[in-house]
């Protein structure tokens, strides 16, 4: 389940991607020196705004550094993120930027991180993440041909509804959701509450929000603002505090175009800087009004609870998710709060 590239938190993740090459600049340099030429990569980038966004725009500032040690950085613009994934697909480009729900076809282990209700917070999420980053989790990294350079927080994916009274599981019902309808996981979970499945993408779900179309979308809180979000939150709407998964960019290389090197060290890149990208999460959340957040009672939070863990596990059965993440985050989950009901299991 996922949502749009949103600009603040997708300058960071380029930030942390551009260090997918830094691993390769001896490789690069030394080979350059043996051939006395330099080596090219591509990496297909997904900005929702093109060449002219903040993700590419960051992008392009690396190409220098990656030149001067050998490596001819070769970068494309994608509006479309199915087009970019079909282009990394099809080996036209080296490496790639995807969310986490789009990762899942090149990598069902970390395809599987953005399950419904299977990340509840912070807490859980950074003890995911340094578990990922061990020597020791790579193999799990590592899918054929792909191998999952890194991985980096997005936030929570909240709810967010144009009517304050649909509060509650029961409520959802026969309402319009925007639902990005290549996700199995997304057209499951709305179907299960018996609400309309509004088949949108990462470029028109907001639109479809904000005028009208549709009773609820879904996304993280560094979406509010600058998809405008509040135009459809407002004068009668709001937000449910619920994270109904936890969104992540995955940075997804040819593992035999890069050296061994390579992934290992964007992921210890990535966990140095968790705070920073935790920091403009925090941010996001704490930008948007407070009148709009809508706290759920304990009795409704165990019947969204109970409701995501159903389409969590039919998922698993009908083999959409990984099972050795469900059961990691599981474990994460009774970790934190071993009073959890599943965790008695």
């Amino acid at each position: 389940m996922t949502s749009a590239i949103f600009p603040q938190r997708v300058a960071l993740a380029v930030t942390l991607c551009a260090s997918l090459f830094v691993p390769s600049l001896g490789y690069a340099q030394a080979n350059a020196e043996a051939a006395d030429d330099v080596i090219e990569r591509s990496f297909c980038v997904f900005d929702p705004v093109g060449a002219n966004g903040p993700l590419f725009a960051i992008t392009k500032t690396f190409q220098p550094v990656a030149l001067k040690n050998g490596i001819k950085l070769n970068l494309s613009a994608y509006t479309d993120e199915k087009v970019a994934a079909e282009d990394f697909k099809a080996g036209q480009c080296d490496a790639v930027l995807l969310t986490g729900t789009r990762a899942r076809e090149f990598n069902k282990f970390t395809g599987s991180l953005e399950a419904m209700g299977a990340v509840p917070g912070e807490e859980e999420m950074r003890l995911l993440y340094n578990t990922l980053s061990q020597s020791n989790a790579r193999p799990l990294m590592i899918d054929g041909p792909y191998e999952v350079a890194g991985v980096f927080p997005a936030g929570a994916i909240y709810l967010h509804t144009r009517d304050r009274t649909i509060n509650s599981v029961e409520k959802l019902q026969g309402k319009r959701i925007a639902t990005l309808d290549f996700d199995q996981a997304s057209v499951r979970m709305v179907r299960h509450v018996g609400a309309s499945v509004v088949g949108s993408n990462s470029a028109n779900f907001a639109g479809k929000f904000n005028n009208g179309s549709v009773d609820l979308a879904y996304a993280p809180a560094v979406a509010y603002t600058p998809l405008e979000l509040y135009k459809g939150v407002e004068p009668n709407g709001g937000v449910l505090k619920y994270a109904l998964a936890y969104m992540n960019f995955q940075v997804i290389i040819h593992s035999d175009r890069f050296p061994e090197t390579a992934g290992p060290m964007v992921r210890n890149e990535a966990i140095k800087r968790l705070d920073e990208a935790y920091d403009i999460i925090a941010k996001a959340e704490a930008e948007m009004p407070e009148s709009v957040w809508m706290t759920l009672s304990q009795e409704v939070t165990a019947e969204y609870d109970k409701m995501l863990r159903k389409v969590r596990l039919s998922l698993l059965d009908d083999g959409v998710y990984d099972e050795r993440a469900i059961k990691l985050m599981k474990a994460i989950r009774c970790r934190v709060d071993a009073a959890r009901s599943e965790c008695a299991s």
